[in-house]
């Protein structure tokens, strides 16, 4: 074979295996954590004592509906209390916390604004749950979402528990992402059942207290808290049941801003923790790591390549050429969701157009972290 038929093949490789392959793969192996998600009752006397940590930065306009929203969780007041950590807000958001303190609302200030990892590492300081529960401002949350957080930590196994994202339009439909997530989702809980997740959804989780001791202000909390439970002995597990609501990001440009901050802020977390990739220390997690991160930051270079020697080889052999078509194929009705945006309602269209959408924002956001590019300060996304 020639060294363009190589490359053809290592990067069609590249391109499927991250969502193909790597699942394919989970599959096959042993589901030794088949039965971890709890669904008994506890009684009162037994529920644990929650703390729900809410990071706000500059949320004057969204802080109070937030507050109200967890305030209407029903778990005992005497169990759970409620720290609202400001990541040196300079709007109202302050001010509109303290309205809340008769309700047992704290306002954890943070004056100099370093990110959310801080303010979210200030609050922990201060919290005297057993259990810690993350949310962001744009969250919404089941009534009885505690309820259920409790239930799965009655398993000692479990360190850390993900809910599951559901994002809504304005007519309280599934969002445009929302194949994409379920496929996610699925994903997550074939992780778990094999061993752990390798990222919780930041925006909504929650941990045992002795896994945020280890916590890091330059490490996205939802993979720093997966890493600390495998460190510790735990594992990190997403439940079906614990759902949490965000509304759709009207400005896409808002949304794709979004997704290259994730990605930078993930490659960034992955170079400051390599060791994470070592399998003789973390075992079937580095090869986790490996496969859901990592592979699939390079999907997109891969697909670049891949489209290359496409080019070069078509004429070559009948396989070369069927790939080249079906390529096209795809960018074609990728490209056309692009430019039309009215056929992105269309299944067809929705799912081509925003794989390609995805992965432009990881080639992108690859090469703003080659230039030297890193996300310091967290700044929440506008929903």
């Amino acid at each position: 074979m020639s060294i363009f038929e190589y490359i053809f093949f290592i990067s069609l490789f590249g391109v499927i295996y991250s969502y193909f392959i790597y699942p394919l793969i989970l599959l096959v192996l042993p589901k030794k954590n088949s039965s971890l998600i709890q669904n008994n009752e506890i009684k009162t006397e037994d529920l644990p004592y929650i703390t729900l940590i809410i990071t706000a930065y500059n949320e004057e306009k969204n802080i109070k509906d937030k507050i109200t929203n967890t305030l209407n969780i029903s778990y005992p007041e005497d169990k759970r209390e409620i720290l609202i950590a400001s990541d040196g807000s300079t709007d109202k958001t302050n001010q509109y916390v303290t309205e809340f303190a008769s309700q047992g609302v704290k306002l954890v200030e943070v004056a100099e604004r370093k990110g959310k990892e801080n303010a979210q590492l200030s609050a922990i300081k201060r919290a005297k749950g057993e259990i810690i529960v993350f949310s962001d401002v744009a969250t919404r949350i089941d009534p009885n979402a505690l309820q259920k957080i409790a239930a799965d930590f009655t398993n000692n196994r479990v360190g850390a528990v993900s809910s599951e994202d559901r994002f809504i339009s304005d007519n309280g439909e599934i969002a445009g992402e929302g194949a994409y997530v379920k496929y996610e989702m699925w994903l997550r809980n074939l992780e778990c059942s094999v061993n752990s997740l390798v990222g919780l959804s930041g925006s909504f989780f929650a941990a045992r207290k002795k896994i945020c001791e280890d916590w890091s202000i330059n490490v996205p909390s939802d993979f720093n808290t997966a890493l600390n439970c495998i460190k510790k002995g735990y594992i990190a597990i997403s439940d079906p049941k614990l759902l949490g609501y965000y509304p759709n990001i009207k400005d896409e440009s808002k949304e794709y801003s979004r997704k290259l901050r994730t990605v930078i802020r993930g490659i960034s977390a992955l170079f400051s923790t390599p060791e994470v990739l070592n399998p003789l220390k973390f075992g079937i997690f580095s090869f986790q790591v490996f496969s859901h991160k990592i592979m699939r930051w390079l999907v997109p270079w891969f697909m670049l390549s891949l489209l290359l020697t496409s080019l070069i080889l078509w004429k070559d052999n009948i396989f070369y050429s069927l790939i080249l078509i079906a390529q096209l194929g795809f960018y074609l009705i990728g490209l056309c969701g692009f430019i039309i945006k009215p056929l992105r309602s269309n299944k067809f269209i929705k799912l081509p157009f925003f794989f390609l959408q995805v992965n432009f924002a990881l080639f992108h956001a690859g090469i703003l972290y080659l230039a030297g590019k890193r996300i310091t300060k967290w700044e929440p996304s506008k929903r």
